[in-house]
């Protein structure tokens, strides 16, 4: 749970529900770890039977906490490296999607700063960073906006 993501609040709140959860109606042994760079070593000092991933964003999300679990062969909760990266990364994702032969919205690809100099597309669109979960960085461009986002 916590991390260095922009995520990191929604993070530790669903880590600390989680937590509460287990300890309460399962009757678990429940260790709460905030993430930082000295997770390896933290989790390699604790040998847990297993991890439940409460990160959000990057780290927990985009397939480095399942890499080093894996590395560490601790078992854990959720989707796999791989799986996760993808996930993480919404053009990929679109890519994928589009090779399955789903309906998938027209996007472009832009750094922030084209986006915050010029529409980027015609309104309305909304802007998402590639590479975020949740609702970060989430704006909506509407038709009657003049300008480009400020981001």
């Amino acid at each position: 749970m916590g991390g260095p993501s922009a995520e990191r609040e929604v993070s530790l709140s669903s880590g600390r529900a989680c937590a509460a959860a287990l300890r309460e109606h399962g009757g678990y042994n429940v260790v709460e770890v905030d993430a930082g760079r000295d997770l390896a070593a933290v989790l390699a000092d604790l040998k847990p039977f297993a991890v439940l991933n409460c990160l959000h964003g990057r780290w927990g999300e985009d397939g480095c906490v399942q890499g080093l679990l894996e590395w560490l062969h601790i078992p854990y909760t959720h989707s796999g490296v791989l799986a996760s990266a993808l996930a993480m990364d919404k053009q990929r994702s679109k890519d994928v999607f589009r090779h399955a032969g789903l309906p998938v919205l027209e996007s472009v690809i832009a750094p922030k700063a084209d986006v915050m100099a010029s529409h980027v597309m015609a309104p309305p669109y909304v802007v998402k960073p590639n590479n975020e979960g949740s609702s970060v960085g989430v704006y909506l461009v509407a038709e009657e906006n003049n300008g480009p986002p400020q981001l």
